[in-house]
């Protein structure tokens, strides 16, 4: 893709790294990446907290705390979420619950609102599982910074200098990758790999421009096409 001249931006719902680390790993695998074509949600959550004056409660992953580190926490008035992995026990959730449902306008921001994603052992509850039932218990509608929020991807869009209609996004997730993307005026690829299933193909709602069955194959097509 870089070689055929063509814009790169990677767009990760990843919360349980910083993108520093993110990329750390990308590049360990051969991939050759700078944390300036990585957006990731908690860097978009730190602009939204900086410019509304808001003091989170991070229910965050431990590595993803040094992302939050220039951000007030002193007396919070909202909850940030995300992919807290191990850290969403009972007693966490419940401290959320417990702020949340004291506050007079209780403020609620989800990193991303996944299902479920996939690891080298199977499938695991995503963000979106514990957003629903912080919802749910505080009757309050969560605030989603990633995919597939419209917002997260007008960022990226912005940050690759680009409109929408001149941009494909490439991804294994049909609501948060495919639908996000098409929503915000792009188009999309559903590769058949990580958390693909084949139910994906028979979605009520969403369609993806077109089904590949590797990365390999949506770059192929992609660069026949210029």
């Amino acid at each position: 893709i870089k070689a055929a001249g063509l814009k790169l931006q990677l767009c990760t719902n990843e919360t349980q790294a910083t993108r520093e680390n993110f990329v750390r790993k990308l590049r360990a695998l051969g991939f050759d990446i700078s944390v300036a074509e990585v957006t990731a949600p908690a860097p978009a959550a730190c602009r939204l907290l900086k410019e509304r004056g808001l003091r989170p409660h991070l229910l965050v992953h431990d590595d993803l705390i040094p992302e939050f580190a220039e951000v007030d926490k002193t007396n919070p008035n909202c909850v940030v979420l995300g992919d807290a992995a191990e850290n969403f026990t009972y007693a966490n959730l419940n401290e959320a619950f417990r702020l949340l449902i004291g506050m007079e306008k209780p403020i609620l921001i989800s990193l991303g609102k996944g299902r479920y994603y996939k690891e080298t052992d199977g499938l695991k509850l995503d963000v979106g599982a514990y957003m629903k039932a912080l919802e749910y218990a505080c009757d309050v509608q969560a605030e989603v910074v990633g995919k597939p929020a419209k917002s997260f991807f007008e960022s990226a869009l912005a940050e690759l200098g680009v409109p929408p209609e001149q941009a494909i996004m490439i991804g294994d997730d049909i609501v948060s990758d495919v639908g996000g993307a098409q929503q915000c005026g792009m188009r999309a690829l559903q590769v058949r790999t990580g958390k693909y299933r084949p139910s994906d193909e028979n979605h009520p709602e969403v369609k993806p421009d077109a089904y590949v069955n590797n990365l390999a194959e949506a770059v192929d097509i992609i660069l026949q096409h210029l």
